[in-house]
């Protein structure tokens, strides 16, 4: 028998078999596209140097986090054939580390093929020197993680005790509930009209001439270096004064207005476009409308205003801070239970917070089956809706009650004295804020994307949380060696 004839029997008989048994080659398929990595432990990696240490703090924390739910999530996600992905674990466990170190995707990559204790926390079985993943693969893995299943495994990281109390007399009420709102701030530079004007307009020059070289068309005069110079002019002045400014953002609109014209006329002489290029023409077209009204009317504020062109989601965020009147990010809405971290709201509109108050508090009794004994928040809460709900399930809110202060002095003192200790543990929340901007990242979100974005805050937010769980783990360990101290605060 040939070869030729050989190869034609082997190839009948496996298509023969492939139409006899689908449905187990697809099964077979699925396995192989996504197969489950189940947790490790210590003593189970290998290491061709020595043991690792069971007390690293990596190995500590790779026990609290909650597996079991990111694999349930993650791997719902991989249903058809395909390339195999990389396990929940090693996704998850990238991130959490690029959160934890404050590094780049290229460092995270560096890190894991370093050190053997990354190594165990994403899941590898043994050492090796090499990362079994690409910095590149860092931008896919915040794309498998959605806000619901970032809040998921906020919800998991969380001790499923009841909240602690200074007094337990009372049983119908029990707990603090803190609610406070912050400006995650992305990655952009700050948003100035002449600066967004001048991008868009070379965009929209670049994509003239790509369309005119495409289909041999004769490029058609958009005044480019002119453009240039008028912007030149205004960006490398010393003093500008409002008539100069407005001077500068009238020429800019009208180069702007001839360049999409020009586009119109190529599109209704039968020129195709992109649906990338439509998505741009659409973006560019309402960044001209939206500067257009504004110059026209005199102000600086339309509603969902677009301030850059790589993430048109992005949005001003007034918050009326000392170091910045408006920032330019996403909203993020908290609530804390004794020191852990959930989402209640997140999202790149502007809203009012206190429009949550009620669902966060059903939430609480919900989880615990009982309302809070008190809710520590600013004064944008207290409202009369606020504070009639308050008053009618026994909550105690933030801020002095209403009417006249009572006649008994000790009954007042007493009052005044719950209202400063309120306020001063209320500011736990602000220092939550505080310790994630400046270790966690939540200061400057570098992602591009608007899933990404808020991955990236969900991630930085379970650090936290793991990482108050380990800390309390540690105090719990050494109350317990050392009884001759202090007891263990009711915080942690």
């Amino acid at each position: 028998m040939t070869a030729d004839k050989t190869w034609d029997l082997w190839y009948h008989k496996c298509k023969a078999k492939a139409q006899k048994e689908p449905k187990k080659i697809a099964e077979a398929g699925a396995e192989v596209m996504y197969k489950r990595n189940d947790q490790l432990k210590i003593e189970d990696f290998v290491f061709p140097y020595g043991k690792l240490n069971p007390e690293n703090e990596w190995v500590r924390l790779a026990a609290l986090v909650p597996w079991d739910a990111v694999e349930e999530r993650y791997a719902a996600q991989f249903e058809n054939n395909g390339h195999p992905a990389h396990p929940a674990r090693v996704a998850l466990g990238a991130l959490i580390i690029k959160q934890r170190l404050g590094c780049s995707d290229e460092w995270v990559v560096r890190h894991i093929s370093e050190n053997p204790y990354l190594q165990h926390f994403i899941g590898l079985k043994e050492y090796c020197d090499a990362c079994p993943f690409g910095a590149s693969t860092m931008v896919a893995f915040r794309k498998r993680f959605s806000q619901e299943d970032i809040a998921a495994f906020l919800e998991a990281s969380i001790p499923k005790e009841s909240p602690r109390d200074d007094d337990d007399d009372d049983q119908s009420n029990g707990g603090t509930l803190i609610m406070d709102a912050t400006c995650c701030p992305a990655d952009i530079a700050y948003p100035q009209d002449i600066e967004l004007l001048n991008s868009a307009r070379e965009k929209i020059e670049k994509l003239i001439s790509q369309l005119c070289k495409e289909n041999h068309i004769a490029m058609p005069r958009t005044y480019r270096r002119k453009a240039r110079k008028d912007y030149l002019n205004l960006v490398k002045s010393k003093k500008r004064d409002k008539k100069k400014v407005r001077a500068a953002i009238r020429k800019q609109l009208q180069y702007l207005r001839r360049d999409i014209g020009y586009i119109a006329k190529l599109v209704q002489d039968g020129v195709k476009l992109t649906q990338k290029q439509k998505d741009s023409m659409n973006l560019l077209t309402t960044v001209y409308e939206q500067q257009h009204i504004m110059f026209e009317t005199n102000t600086h504020s339309i509603p969902r205003r677009i301030v850059s062109l790589s993430q048109p989601f992005v949005r001003p965020i007034v918050r009326g801070k000392a170091r910045a009147k408006t920032e330019f990010g996403a909203k993020l809405h908290i609530s804390l239970v004794d020191g852990y971290v959930r989402i209640e709201r997140l999202s790149f509109e502007p809203y009012n917070e206190a429009g949550d108050f009620f669902h966060i508090v059903e939430r609480y009794r919900e989880r615990y089956g009982k309302y809070p004994k008190r809710i520590l928040a600013d004064k944008l809460y207290r409202n009369r809706e606020t504070l009639a709900f308050c008053k009618e399930n026994g909550i105690r809110l933030t801020g002095p009650a209403l009417g006249r202060p009572p006649k008994d002095k000790e009954l007042s003192r007493q009052t005044k004295q719950e209202e400063y200790q309120d306020i001063c543990d209320r500011n736990i929340v602000e220092g939550t804020f505080g310790i994630g901007k400046t270790a966690y990242g939540l200061g400057r979100i570098a992602a591009h994307l608007e899933a990404t974005s808020c991955c990236v805050m969900g991630v930085a937010l379970l650090v936290m949380n793991l990482t108050r769980r380990l800390r309390s783990l540690c105090l719990r360990i050494c109350f317990a060696c050392f009884p001759v101290w202090s007891p263990l605060p009711k915080a942690c």
